[in-house]
């Protein structure tokens, strides 16, 4: 495993508009919703109060990077128009911004003119489920930017991606696909990409977990990692409970992903993923 980490390097920190986050302990990003319809209920907030008494909730529990949505990504979720998301996720940013000045924010869109108004209103980080797929002027923005961008592996849109799951190799296509897009963001002169693979996206719940069982082949890319699994359906679906009842199961996926290389983990539960990064790192390290 030594000479393997050696032979992967992958980039070590994060420059978020000034403010560098190291990478060499994983790092925790807590999900806020400002969506009605998210597929967890307990992740969803109606109001800027909600989202500032929530993002100080996850800060005060060591949340690195707070994950803000304004466009629910659940399966056959309603399309939600431009004008809409903007007017759900800008004052939530500033909201956030104004109690908590110091915070990383994310905003979790495919759409560039809402990444755009996001880094304008306090946002460094840009969370694009689509990996540029569905709105070709992303990655010029994001570059314009120059903020991270997680580059996230789907096919289709929301409304569509269940009917996607075929592949050759999952894993093998999941890079080509990823590689491909990395290469574009690389010669437009993106300095920060991490990746997602997608877990629930385009992919059934068997593929969920065989991508999860060869997760450390993505480590061939040399890019930071970031894995999403909590409380989606590879576990609450698999094991026939309820997402409420999901957290066991969601501690367990990440504990397994941080012995396969992630480097943040994309959460509802930050109190929990902050304490299970502390038992794995004091194992393994």
């Amino acid at each position: 495993m030594e000479s393997k980490d050696k032979f992967f390097r992958k980039k070590s920190t994060l420059n978020c508009r000034g403010k560098i986050l190291s990478l060499d302990t994983p790092l925790v990003m807590g999900i806020l919703n400002v969506t009605p319809d998210s597929f967890y209920a307990g992740s969803r907030l109606s109001s800027p109060d909600e989202v500032v008494q929530r993002a100080k909730s996850m800060l005060e529990d060591g949340a690195d990077i707070l994950d803000l949505g304004g466009y629910s990504s659940r399966p056959g979720a309603a399309d939600v128009s431009t004008a809409e998301e903007l007017d759900r996720v800008i004052p939530a940013i500033e909201a956030i911004m104004q109690a908590f000045p110091g915070a990383v924010i994310s905003v979790d869109t495919f759409r560039a003119e809402v990444a755009e108004a996001s880094v304008k209103a306090g946002a460094s980080i840009i969370n694009d489920i689509s990996g540029g797929n569905l709105d070709e002027a992303m990655f010029e923005t994001v570059a314009r930017l120059q903020v991270p961008y997680i580059l996230m592996h789907m096919r289709g849109t929301p409304q569509t991606m269940n009917s996607l799951t075929d592949y050759n190799d999952l894993v093998l296509d999941v890079i080509d696909e990823l590689q491909a897009k990395v290469a574009q963001l690389k010669s437009l002169g993106v300095n920060d990409i991490i990746l997602d693979p997608g877990f629930g996206f385009a992919k059934t719940v068997d593929q969920n977990f065989e991508l999860m069982h060869r997760l450390e082949e993505l480590r061939v890319l040399e890019l930071p990692l970031l894995v999403g699994v909590s409380r989606k359906s590879m576990t609450y679906k698999y094991l026939g409970i309820d997402q409420s009842e999901a957290l066991a199961g969601t501690i367990a996926l990440n504990t397994i992903a941080l012995g396969k290389g992630a480097d943040i983990l994309r959460v509802h539960d930050v109190k929990e993923t902050k304490q299970t990064i502390q038992l794995y790192t004091k194992v393994t390290h």
